[in-house]
C-alpha cells in the first residue's frame, strides 16, 4: 500500500470481512482503498466532489430518492481498472457504472 501511496498519512486500518481497508488523506483528498490478505489492492476509492458527478446518476437521484440530497461522492477503480461511481443518499450507498447507469444499492 505504501508502494502506490507514499504519501498517505495518518492511514487508519480497518476489516472489511476477510479484506483489510485503509483510509487516508493525500493533499486534502480521502482514500479508502481495500486490500486482501495477501496485500494486493482489490479496489481504490478516491472522494470526489458531488458536482462531478455526470448528471445521469443526479438524475436518479432526484426521481428516486426525492427531497434526498447526494451527501458524498466517490470514484472507485477496482483491479482491473473497472471505474464506477458511488452517491451516498440516506445511509445508503448508490453504486452507478461508468456511464452512470444504476447498478446497486448498499445499505450502510
Amino acid at each position: 500500500m505504501q508502494k502506490q501511496f507514499p504519501d498517505a498519512k495518518n492511514v487508519k486500518w480497518g476489516k472489511e470481512d476477510s479484506n483489510y481497508e485503509a483510509g487516508f488523506k493525500v493533499k486534502e483528498t480521502g482514500y479508502s482503498v481495500l486490500l486482501n490478505a495477501s496485500g494486493n489492492v482489490i479496489e481504490t476509492e478516491v472522494a470526489i466532489g458531488i458536482n462531478s458527478l455526470g448528471s445521469p446518476i443526479k438524475e436518479y437521484v432526484a426521481k428516486n430518492y426525492p427531497g434526498h440530497k447526494i451527501k458524498e461522492a466517490a470514484k472507485i477503480t477496482d483491479a482491473r481498472g473497472i471505474v464506477t461511481y458511488e452517491a451516498e443518499v440516506n445511509g445508503k450507498d448508490l453504486i452507478f457504472d461508468n456511464a452512470g447507469n444504476f447498478l446497486k444499492e448498499i445499505i450502510d
